[in-house]
């Protein structure tokens, strides 16, 4: 099992076909064939139909190859179905025999709610398994691959490991810190503001990086806001694509001091849940139970009681779309991993206009929590950087 932190430095990945892309990462070291990489990437591309769907489970796809040509593919549609390479084996049939097989995770080699894939694997007769990346659950942790080896079946490891890593990051974080991945996004001006003075916000950045924003809500399991941000901006925190995932879509409110009226209490599109605090404006509470929203009480909410919970729950990714306050709050008690930042090329000014952080009580520049791992993307007009928290805040 790998346990080293470049592992964790790996979130269903945000596809962005028409931008330009500048990254601070160093080239990684190839493994496999051309062929095999472009199945690797086959096997994401799969893995990806099933973005937000698969919690607590991995996003895994398989495709099995037979004399150069594709003879079966499949991927794990959602916890307690068959696993990918099930899927794959199935469509392939006896051209399974003397095949390879590709896939971005390790099979498995234990019994849970479905059988090994090790042993699916054998049973079918493959000759060769390409792996992307090793499973950093101690259930699996190699024992996959060394059954397979043992079994006489050649496997090759590492194949598109970054990108392998990078798609699954919110399921390898859950395995290895038993939290879930939080990710804090947010849209600012030029000058660093995220509304004007008067709270107005509508619209910040260009409908491409929306669009985005839209895609990263599909891969995640839930997106967190905080009581300002609904009662100032009424945000739906839909996917508004036909057919893909909704996220479960979270308030927390200390005070339960929220608009009567909401889109997030209409829960026919997406389900809604509202984190408060023990004896709460009772009366509003009853009132959003009745409009089939979920509501859940603790003695005291923070960022890091909610995180608790939703792991609980079997969550792996979390976005944060909260104002400066809460984001604040949540990257102080290790919430967010991640910070994806749209900046727009636009100035509002205002000494009191709000920023997307607000204060951690850093007192000087060399206290600045530098992001690692930086990309960053120009998306039409608006510029995206994306990066990641030192482990060590």
């Amino acid at each position: 099992m790998d346990n080293s932190p470049a592992l964790a430095r790996t979130n269903a990945a945000v596809t962005l076909p028409n931008s330009v892309l500048v990254s601070a990462k160093q080239p990684q070291a190839k493994v496999g064939t051309d062929f095999d990489r472009a199945m690797m990437q086959r096997c994401l591309e799969l893995a990806r139909r099933a973005l937000g769907r698969t919690s607590p489970n991995p996003l895994v796809g398989a495709v099995v190859v037979k004399d150069g040509k594709i003879v079966g593919e499949g991927f794990h549609p959602r916890a307690g179905e068959p696993h990918a390479e099930v899927f794959a084996l199935k469509a392939a049939a006896l051209h399974a025999r003397g095949a390879t097989v590709y896939v971005n995770l390790e099979p498995c080699n234990h019994y849970g709610r479905t059988p090994p894939c090790s042993e699916a694997l054998i049973a079918a007769g493959v000759a060769k398994v390409v792996v992307g990346m090793v499973d950093p659950n101690p259930l699996v942790a190699g024992g996959g691959i060394a059954r397979l080896r043992a079994a006489g079946i050649e496997v090759v490891v590492g194949v598109e490991e970054r990108a392998c890593r990078k798609l699954n990051e919110g399921f390898i974080h859950r395995i290895l810190y038993k939290r879930p991945f939080g990710i804090l996004k947010y849209a600012m001006t030029l000058d660093g503001k995220i509304a004007t003075t008067s709270g107005h916000s509508t619209w910040v950045t260009n409908q491409e990086a929306r669009q985005i924003v839209h895609q990263m809500r599909a891969a995640c399991d839930a997106v967190i806001v905080g009581g300002n941000t609904v009662r100032l901006d009424n945000p739906r925190l839909t996917s508004h694509q036909q057919q893909a995932h909704n996220p479960l879509r979270v308030v927390m409110s200390r005070s339960l001091q929220l608009p009567e009226q909401a889109h997030l209490w209409e829960t026919k599109e997406a389900p809604t849940l509202v984190l408060t605090e023990v004896g709460a404006n009772p009366a509003f509470k009853e009132a959003l139970l009745k409009q089939g929203v979920e509501v859940v009480e603790f003695p005291q909410l923070t960022p890091e009681q909610a995180m608790t919970y939703l792991y609980e729950r079997g969550f792996c990714s979390i976005l944060w779309e909260c104002g400066g306050t809460l984001a604040a709050r949540a990257i102080a008690s290790k919430a967010v991993q991640k910070v994806v930042a749209f900046i727009a090329p636009k100035i509002i000014g205002g000494s009191n206009a709000p920023t997307p952080v607000g204060e951690l009580g850093l007192t000087a520049m060399t206290e600045a929590l530098s992001l690692e791992d930086v990309e960053i993307r120009v998306v039409g007009s608006d510029c995206l950087i994306e990066g990641y928290l030192p482990l060590q805040q």
